[in-house]
């Protein structure tokens, strides 16, 4: 029987080289008998290394690079910072247009909160913001305004679009008369005066006897400031209050019942226990005549 022989091939010669022959005999692919010749990628890498990339040569076609897509949230944030500054513009425009839009200007001023002052006053004061936009008026404007009606100590706005403003305020408390010749000047806790009148009678409040001539500053502020802490139901009592020094602060009431207060410290306790003694049932066979509250923890009626 005859034997087959493979050729073989002496270099040199001149015979074909297997195809993609290498150092691990791979020289054939799946046993099909056909030669597979590897291929660089770049034609001229093939013909001038034998079918091997040579090294420091990149094994991507000449001429291509590859471009790569952009990680999804950094897309996401680009366009969400776009979108911001779109919807930042309109807003501004919108706020410009609102603060400056004559829809909005002040036509009509509406007032709470009035005893001592009537509501034309106030929108009288208030004259000058006629025409404005709302938007463009401060509390503080309203409070300048408003400053030289001295009975009105603050005051709080509220816009109510398109064309009102509500303004509330808070009146200084009377809390004396001041006796000055003929007439009596309604006064409140800090000396300021209120209104004047002739009639102490028509007024639910106590006449601070200055006696004949002015009171000193330091007695009356002593006086006012424990006007200031009482209650409305016995400041209405009181008919007049006095005071021989700072420290010497008295009341009287209009029944003629006195009542010794002394300094102006710890008039809050003071006032409490002064209400709760007015309030004592009286005695007609031992009616109370004196209500001294000087000693808060401690006081004493005769």
């Amino acid at each position: 029987m005859a034997s087959t022989r493979r050729p073989t091939y002496r270099s040199g010669t001149g015979a074909p080289k297997p195809a993609n022959a290498s150092n691990n005999g791979n020289a054939r692919s799946g046993g099909t008998g056909t030669d597979v010749i590897s291929a660089s990628k770049n034609p001229g890498d093939a013909a001038a290394g034998g079918g091997r990339t040579p090294p420091g040569r990149p094994d991507t076609p000449t001429g291509k690079v590859l471009a790569f897509p952009e990680p999804k949230g950094r897309r996401r944030k680009r366009i969400l910072l776009g979108t911001a500054g779109i919807v930042a513009v309109l807003m501004a425009a919108i706020v410009a247009a609102a603060v400056y839009s004559p829809v909005l200007a002040l036509r009509t001023v509406t007032v709470e909160g009035t005893k001592l002052v009537g509501a034309d006053q106030v929108q009288a004061a208030l004259a000058p913001l006629q025409g404005k936009p709302l938007p463009q008026i401060s509390e503080g404007e309203v409070t300048t305004l408003l400053k030289p009606l001295v009975q009105i100590k603050d005051a709080s706005v509220k816009a109510l679009p398109p064309s009102t403003l509500q303004v509330r305020v808070t009146e200084r408390v009377p809390v004396a008369l001041v006796k000055q010749g003929d007439t009596y000047q309604l006064v409140d806790v800090d000396g300021v005066q209120l209104s004047t009148t002739k009639d102490a009678a028509s007024v639910a409040l106590p006449v601070i006897d200055g006696g004949s001539g002015t009171l000193p500053k330091d007695l009356f502020q002593a006086i006012t400031a424990v006007l200031g802490a009482l209650p409305a139901d016995v400041l209405a009592r009181l008919s007049n209050a006095s005071a021989a020094s700072a420290d010497a602060v008295e009341l009287k009431l209009v029944d003629g019942q006195s009542i010794v207060w002394g300094n102006a410290g710890e008039k809050e306790l003071k006032a409490r226990v002064l209400s709760a003694l007015l309030k004592v049932p009286a005695d007609p066979k031992n009616p109370v005549r004196v209500f001294d509250v000087s000693v808060p923890r401690h006081p004493v009626t005769r």
